[in-house]
């Protein structure tokens, strides 16, 4: 950022992001070539490995037009109805001015000010401290915010949270992740698809694919041509296994590495529209490990504002982790990292029983205290943290 400009690393990622939809949509004809190899072993199974692989490049590149036409239906459908299933998913609801006017003032003052349109505001019920911005078109444009959000954060906290939002919408990153999302959804389903029909089939002993509920009929084969057509066909169902894998683990690469790589860019967005780095930092640490929202989908989840669902070493983790996140701004923005939310340590440290012999857990003093005192009978009042605008 500090070298190019936040515009230009705008511009570049968008370039970046538009290559990566393109090889997600690439994956969905990887897949259709896999089904083909499969479709020509159950057909024909006196074959050699070559002939296998040359009829099935012609097979998808008849059904080339075919398959567009279907993952272009597919994005269609979600286009319309995408916002539909979210909020049956999430729950989340509109709200107006007078239902919601400390909400809605908030996110309005931050439009005026930069001239962007007003997107619809609603609420989810949930204790979980989250918040996510959806939607394919100007009329779509939604940024739903959770009522723990709104109980736990002050003012200046949950408009940094709206800012993140809103430069998600402005830099066209809400319309991509859906796409991923829509795009890595087809993926998945036709993958799992062909490995149902891997299910229904057994391998014979004349060397080839049948269903597993009928008879094999076909045992007056010679056994030279089970030898030669077995492992051909052999080698292309493994072929057709590892593009199918293969695939499904590209387009989930794809989809996270468009999620991680902009929610930097959200953030910084959001301290150029409030101009308060502190509230950003302040705001994320808050949210730390307190935004899982148990009923939603993980394509829900990876629109959030943080995502703690992370998968093995991190490697399937949507979201940069928050540490990363305040070193980016402290580095770039001039903010203050106060350390994990003591809230937070508090309920961790309260599940943990201390081991006999040991001291009684120490206790912070202020909301955004350094080291923490020992606790004493008599408790101090709160000490106000150093949390105002940093210019």
């Amino acid at each position: 950022m500090a070298a190019y400009g936040l515009y230009t690393h705008i511009a570049s990622n968008r370039f970046r992001s538009t290559l990566l939809l393109a090889g997600l949509f690439v994956l969905i004809y990887v897949l259709v070539y896999a089904g083909a190899l499969v479709a020509e072993v159950m057909i024909d199974r006196g074959r050699s490995a070559d002939d296998y692989l040359m009829r099935a490049l012609h097979d998808l590149i008849s059904a080339f037009p075919y398959a567009t036409i279907g993952a272009a239906l597919w994005i269609v459908i979600a286009y319309f109805f995408h916002q539909n299933m979210i909020d049956a998913v999430t729950g989340g609801e509109s709200v107006t001015r007078q239902q919601e006017p400390r909400l809605y003032n908030l996110l309005e003052n931050l439009c005026i000010s930069r001239g962007i349109p007003m997107p619809k505001l609603k609420i989810m019920d949930s204790p979980a401290l989250n918040a996510f911005a959806s939607g394919l078109n100007q009329r779509q444009y939604s940024v739903t915010v959770t009522t723990g959000l709104l109980r736990a954060l002050n003012d200046q906290e949950i408009e940094a949270v709206l800012g993140h939002e809103l430069t998600h919408i402005r830099n066209g990153d809400v319309q991509l992740m859906v796409i991923a999302v829509i795009i890595a959804g087809a993926v998945g389903f036709f993958g799992e698809l062909f490995f149902r029909v891997f299910t229904n089939l057994s391998w014979n002993s004349t060397g080839g694919w049948s269903s597993s509920s009928s008879s094999s009929s076909s045992s007056s084969s010679s056994s030279s041509d089970r030898k030669g057509s077995g492992g051909g066909a052999i080698i292309v169902i493994i072929i057709a296994i590892v593009l199918i894998v293969l695939a499904w683990l590209l387009s989930q690469v794809v989809k996270l590495a468009l999620s991680r790589s902009r929610e930097y860019l959200a953030d910084a967005g959001s301290v150029e529209l409030t101009k308060n780095p502190d509230a950003m930092i302040s705001a994320l640490r808050k949210i730390e490990n307190r935004g899982e929202l148990p009923g939603a989908t993980s394509a829900v989840m990876e629109l959030c504002v943080d995502n703690p669902r992370e998968g093995f070493a991190d490697l399937f983790a949507t979201h940069p982790s928050v540490q990363s996140r305040v070193d980016a701004l402290v580095r770039f923005a001039g903010g203050h990292d106060p350390g994990q939310d003591p809230t937070t340590t508090a309920e961790e440290g309260a599940q943990e029983p201390s081991a006999p012999g040991e001291l009684p857990p120490s206790v912070p003093r202020g909301p955004w205290s350094g080291p923490a005192e020992p606790a004493s009978p008599q408790r101090q009042p709160p000490i106000q943290g150093p949390w105002g605008r940093h210019f």
